[in-house]
């Protein structure tokens, strides 16, 4: 394993390159420290090395973005689109405040944020289904988190999941993520047909839409 320091965009980075005869190709990541790491075959160079980083530059970029706006929102308690400075007590409860949330030492954050998700993405995906503009199976609800999708429908099961992540965000989100997966019950592509009853049942969907991923 070899550790050099390579320049991308103006900042200096960690590259760490680690060799492998049963690698075949080059495969990089960026870990939570920022660091770049690199595997390849022990017969790849340096400087090949090198030359596939650089050539990585826009991807490298957007991922260490990400990375600093997670380590920045892990700073705060965020419910429901609202951002709350964290204050630690020695307890075992959470209680949202004003402008503070007062969280016990050994309280897990994910089991309370689930206990609240489970009564507002119920309450919510009834509202939607109730208003929505074409007959549609009714649907069951799961709740889990996600990496990369903020909602899945099963159209065989007629079951809507919903990402745990959005009981952080405003109403908003979370309404127009149940109606895109309500639509799927119509429509389980992404045609023309599907985008017209999304826009159908939520007007604002291309702006919310925007939003949402602009924050993944």
């Amino acid at each position: 394993m070899k550790e050099i320091e390579i320049e991308i965009s103006g900042t200096i980075y960690k590259l760490i390159i680690e060799k492998k005869r049963t690698t075949k190709n080059m495969y990089l990541k960026v870990r939570e420290n920022l660091d770049l790491y690199v595997t390849c075959n022990t017969l790849t160079t340096d400087k090949m090395v090198i030359a596939f980083v650089k050539s990585n530059e826009k991807g490298i970029i957007r991922l260490t973005e990400r990375i600093k706006r997670n380590k920045e929102k892990e700073k705060y308690f965020y419910y429901l689109g609202k951002k709350y400075d964290i204050v630690y007590l020695n307890n075992n409860d959470i209680k949202v405040g004003e402008n503070k949330v007062f969280i016990g030492d050994n309280v897990n954050k994910d089991k309370w944020y689930r206990k609240k998700a489970e009564d507002v993405f119920q309450e919510e995906l009834d509202k939607m289904y109730n208003d929505f503009k074409y007959e549609i199976p009714y649907p069951s609800l799961s709740i889990r988190k996600m990496k990369t999708r903020w909602g899945v429908c099963n159209t065989k099961t007629h079951r809507v999941t919903l990402n745990l992540e959005l009981i952080k965000k405003d109403i908003k989100y979370l309404d127009y993520v149940i109606v895109h997966e309500l639509s799927h019950l119509l429509h389980p592509n992404h045609s023309k047909e599907f985008w017209q009853c999304v826009e159908d049942n939520f007007k604002d969907y291309k702006l919310v839409r925007k939003e949402l991923k602009g924050d993944e």
